[in-house]
């Protein structure tokens, strides 16, 4: 009953398909025929597929959409079904819950992936009730018009526009409670939280390749020193002694992946 939707075509979709296939039949006119103003890409409005298992919030933003100037021409309930109509209905955004049936996990995100690889033109927003922080790097990651908006940015109807409109521009948009989640997640998650100041700086110059004598020189101590803050360094970064793995190397790449 609240399955897939398509809607049936509305009078500004067809006079876009209209004025589509009139340049399509003038296209041996002279190219000064069809300008900007009268291109029938400037006066149809942005197609959007919506996919969210909640239905009442679903309609909801499709009215919002329809009545801002869009043309909401798909409705979903799951990932598969909007997988289909994206393929078939090729919208320029997609709206997408991150959690939908079947296990309301991470669905939304993977249909999101999949939209990405065979339409890369295709703007995507990505909703969720929750900061989820690595969804969301994750998604991010994929470049330009992307967007992650927690639901509760929904109720206040100018800014969300306004960020639907962005994104479908080309911008990418990060809610900003997502932003201090990662500000707070990367804090807690530094591996180099546990080493001191001096053992900072130390792995810092092993990064640039220093030796041990390169980097006494460098801070002004003996070699002797600088080998036991280099021990310090490996305990505390948990690298055992292994007899395939170097773990100065390993060390640096820590530092480096923490930068």
């Amino acid at each position: 009953m609240f399955g897939a939707r398509s809607f049936p075509m509305t009078a500004a979709r067809r006079a876009c398909r209209r004025s589509a296939a009139r340049v399509v039949d003038n296209r041996e006119m002279p190219t000064s025929s069809v300008t900007p103003e009268t291109a029938p890409e400037s006066r149809c409005a942005p197609r959007v597929v919506l996919a969210d298992d909640d239905v009442l919030l679903r309609e909801g933003l499709a009215s919002l959409l329809d009545r801002s100037g869009f043309d909401v021409v798909g409705q979903a309930g799951n990932g598969t079904e909007l997988l289909a109509l994206v393929r078939s209905a090729r919208p320029e955004l997609a709206i997408i819950d991150i959690r939908m049936p079947p296990a309301h996990a991470t669905e939304g995100l993977q249909a999101a992936r999949v939209i990405r690889d065979e339409l890369p033109g295709t703007a995507i927003i990505v909703l969720s009730a929750h900061v989820e922080v690595e969804e969301a790097m994750e998604l991010l990651a994929g470049g330009e018009r992307l967007g992650y908006l927690l639901k509760s940015r929904v109720t206040d109807v100018a800014e969300f526009i306004e960020t639907v409109e962005r994104i479908t521009a080309g911008a990418s948009v990060v809610d900003p409670s997502l932003v201090q989640e990662l500000v707070r997640a990367r804090r807690r998650r530094d591996p180099l939280d546990v080493l001191s100041p001096r053992e900072r700086e130390v792995l810092a110059l092993m990064a640039e390749g220093a030796s041990n004598a390169g980097i006494a020189r460098r801070i002004f101590v003996t070699e002797g020193t600088v080998e036991k803050h280099v021990r310090s360094i490996l305990t505390k970064l948990d690298l055992p002694e292994s007899e395939t793995d170097h773990r100065r190397v390993l060390a640096v790449l820590r530092f480096l992946g923490a930068r």
